[in-house]
């Protein structure tokens, strides 16, 4: 079955920046774009009202992913566009629209002036529960932010993409994520960023004095792993650019810090079955929340 990007739509800013941002990579992997628009029933007493009788409630449901789709089509041409009504809670929804889709694209009311996301419960519970790629996009992204500005300093969606920054862990490096951020990167002929923090082990950082050999040799012992878990992949995608960041400190940090002159940010999420439920871990949660580039999050085990 040919998979399709998908983006959940309901007429805000930040889904209509998200439909935008998912056409735009449609084209990039030569796919068709679906838009799913969730209904989520009122309850009976309000149903009843004039307002939001069972024909304005059709009327809504259907006028959005419909102009939607007709924008699009005339601003993207070549795209197969299609669209898709469900009713239900939109988190649940549109995990199952998931299923089906090459990855599912959400918007992400944005912070005003100050960079980064609110990405809401549905979006979180989304991310958390879905085993393929949730990317989340900003309110006022547009395509511009993604390339590197032009000669005089404008921006330009006719220029090189900026690069694209890999969040990585070294310790469970997922074949999954570094060839989603690998292609991400070929696809818009640009460089790849691989991002690590560190931070000396417990036994190491307390009770300790000051050893400026000591954090010298972690420093390197950690850049030389991932060095070699990057390798492997170097060869696979020989045209890609690849710089290796590790740095001392806390990783989700320095993500978001590289991600403002990033074109995407990808970032993994483990995947557990257990009593306790499905859950986002604390990195891949405060770089969707202060990134300021659209974030990739992509499931392994």
């Amino acid at each position: 079955m040919l998979r399709t990007i998908t983006v959940g739509l309901d007429g805000s800013q930040e889904s209509r920046a998200a439909a935008e941002w998912a056409a735009r990579e449609a084209k990039l992997r030569g796919l068709p774009l679906k838009i799913v628009h969730v209904w989520e029933p009122v309850p009976e007493p309000m149903a009843q009202a004039p307002l939001l009788g069972a024909e304005t409630q059709q009327h809504w449901t259907e006028r959005i992913p419909r102009e939607a789709a007709e924008g699009i089509s005339l601003r993207h041409p070549g795209i197969e566009v299609s669209r898709e009504q469900l009713s239900g809670y939109p988190g649940h929804a549109l995990a199952e629209a998931a299923k089906s889709a090459e990855l599912l694209v959400l918007g992400s009311r944005g912070f005003g002036g100050i960079g980064g996301f609110m990405v809401g419960s549905v979006g979180l519970s989304v991310v958390a529960h879905t085993d393929r790629p949730v990317v989340l996009v900003r309110a006022l992204e547009q395509a511009a932010d993604e390339h590197e500005p032009d000669p005089a300093g404008v921006p330009s969606a006719a220029t090189p993409f900026r690069p694209v920054v890999l969040g990585l862990d070294i310790e469970h490096p997922d074949e999954t994520l570094i060839e989603f951020a690998f292609d991400a990167a070929r696809r818009r002929a640009t460089s790849l960023r691989v991002v690590h923090g560190w931070n000396p082990p417990p036994y190491y950082a307390y009770g300790t004095p000051a050893n400026p050999a000591l954090h010298e040799a972690l420093a390197l012992s950690d850049a030389e792993a991932l060095a070699e878990a990057v390798a492997p992949w170097r060869k696979k995608f020989p045209d890609v650019e690849v710089v290796e960041q590790s740095r001392y400190g806390s990783p989700a940090i320095h993500v978001v810090d590289a991600s403002r002159h990033a074109s995407l940010v990808v970032v993994g999420r483990r995947i557990r079955r257990s009593s306790f439920g499905a859950h986002v871990g604390h990195v891949t949660h405060a770089v969707l929340h202060h990134s300021s580039a659209p974030v990739a999050v992509v499931p392994h085990s």
